[in-house]
């Protein structure tokens, strides 16, 4: 069973300097392990795939179960995990939830693992 990580805030931005402009501290590292790791499930991968090449910006989550072959109580088990790492925003309307992805923390997120950012 994998080690579960601390719990944090991960819904506020990430914050920490990029790895490769020098050691990055436990806080910094806990905060880009968190999210990786929400990341880290071909599940979520497909969901973030799906959200980010959504035409309209968002999709109920009626409608990616079929997307990613499971069931929708999975799908919502997955989005879950997404919205706690910050990479998801919700909105209900009526019945149905609506996902949109969070473009501005995956960009963070890539700032951070830039390996040419401080060269």
């Amino acid at each position: 069973m994998p080690k579960a990580l601390p719990l944090i805030d991960a819904t506020s931005p990430l914050c920490c300097a990029p790895v490769a402009s020098g050691p990055i501290s436990d806080d910094g590292a806990l905060e880009v392990a968190v999210r990786l790791k929400a990341l880290a499930d071909p599940v979520r991968i497909k969901l973030m795939s799906i959200l980010l090449s959504a035409s309209e910006g968002e999709v109920c989550t009626c409608d990616l179960a079929d997307g990613v072959g499971v069931s929708e109580s999975t799908v919502s088990h997955h989005l879950g995990q997404l919205k706690k790492a910050g990479m998801v925003v919700p909105t209900r309307r009526g019945m149905n939830v609506y996902y949109r992805p969070q473009r501005d923390a995956l960009e963070a997120l890539r700032f951070v693992l830039d390996p040419n950012c401080c060269s």
